[in-house]
């Protein structure tokens, strides 16, 4: 009776095993290598802690080194996480076909029982946000790098609006998803939260679920729930002054000076005082022309009204052109208080959160995809 249960219970599980590969079926597509977890296990020597690299509300992300050689960033979905099997798939064949050098490369997946697991190309630098605000930050930020960056993540996200196969909203960009590569080239990590528009006349949608970073969001997005690309090009100015001031855009910000960061930069650039927003670590130690011309456009993409912001095509257009007049940037809001929720005051959330040392999200780690009905 016991050889008849133990025989039962190996065919089930083979049985759920072949279910979850079935469900990954349309990888083959992309020729996305399926991989297993013990090679995984083994690479990342068992998920140990000295391997572990971070964790966001999706799980925890180790490093690894397969038997080659070659090390990856293995993203491992937590129990915790409402991502299944369905909106797995749809992440990884999203990344499985997003090819661009700003973008982070996706190498693998992994699907064993519970086990969900995403292997990319290992960036031995991390995040910016370590470079900007964090241990790290020293001289190794100087001019060209911090405009290199600024153009490399414009031409990520343009990309993901207009070149690729989808027009895609990431929805969540910020400094700790920006990975460095060993030559410090940006790539855009972290599609999470991303918002796929199947239908290319559709422009913006309406949710009444809002996800990611506060201090990044756009106003309309943080208190109203509508996204757009627009959203995103919020998020990248947010980005670019960040870059600029070496400063992080939140409430110990905002508790310090009493204002948050991109009014003090629309302060600065309007009383002509743009030298005064620089980071100090930069010693002076910029193009001015080149800096104005990112600060510029940096302000063009926070407006409050979506439609006065640029695209992601103009923007690059800004950032690498030297001939064209830009518009004069209208001030910025005076703060993208979160939509409020029955359960939760979330601008207190939005407060604790911006405490730390690290910028949370609020992440239910999912891909959804915009059609029409």
């Amino acid at each position: 009776m016991e050889e008849t249960q133990r025989e039962l219970l190996v065919l089930r599980f083979a049985a759920v095993k072949k279910a979850h590969l079935e469900r990954l079926r349309p990888l083959s597509n992309s020729d996305l290598p399926v991989m297993d977890l013990p090679t995984i296990a083994a690479a990342t020597n068992g998920f140990s802690k000295e391997n572990k690299l971070g964790e966001g509300g999706f799980g925890p992300v180790y490093r690894g080194v397969l038997d080659g050689g070659a090390e990856i960033a293995v993203k491992r979905l937590s129990a915790r996480s409402r991502q299944g099997a369905a909106e797995f798939r749809n992440e990884v064949e999203l990344i499985a076909k997003l090819q661009h050098r700003n973008l982070v490369r996706l190498l693998g997946c992994c699907v064993d029982m519970d086990e969900k697991m995403l292997v990319y190309e290992y960036l031995p630098n991390r995040s910016l946000d370590a470079f900007l605000f964090g241990t790290r930050k020293t001289a190794h930020l100087d001019w060209k790098m911090r405009q290199s960056i600024v153009v490399g993540i414009a031409r990520g996200l343009l990309y993901l609006h207009e070149d690729s196969c989808l027009k895609i909203v990431h929805r969540d960009l910020k400094a700790s998803n920006v990975l460095l590569d060993n030559k410090m080239n940006p790539k855009i990590s972290d599609f999470g939260m991303a918002m796929i528009f199947e239908d290319e006349e559709i422009e913006v949608v309406n949710t009444g679920h809002v996800v990611g970073t506060y201090g990044y969001m756009a106003p309309e997005y943080a208190m109203g729930g509508i996204f757009s690309v627009k959203s995103d090009v919020y998020s990248f100015g947010v980005l670019v002054l960040e870059i600029l001031s070496g400063q992080r855009n939140g409430a110990m910000y905002l508790q310090e000076h009493q204002h948050t960061l991109i009014q003090d930069a629309w302060k600065m650039w309007s009383e002509d005082k743009a030298a005064e927003f620089m980071d100090a670590s930069l010693a002076g130690s910029y193009a001015k022309e080149e800096a104005w011309r990112c600060y510029h456009a940096g302000l063009l993409c926070v407006q409050e009204s979506p439609e006065l912001r640029p695209t992601m095509s103009s923007v690059v257009l800004m950032l690498i052109g030297d001939q064209a007049q830009l518009p004069a940037p209208e001030q910025p809001p005076l703060f993208a208080s979160p939509k409020k929720s029955p359960a939760s005051d979330q601008s207190s959330l939005a407060m604790r959160s911006e405490t730390t040392s690290k910028t949370h999200s609020v992440n239910d780690v999912s891909i959804t995809m915009i059609q029409p009905r």
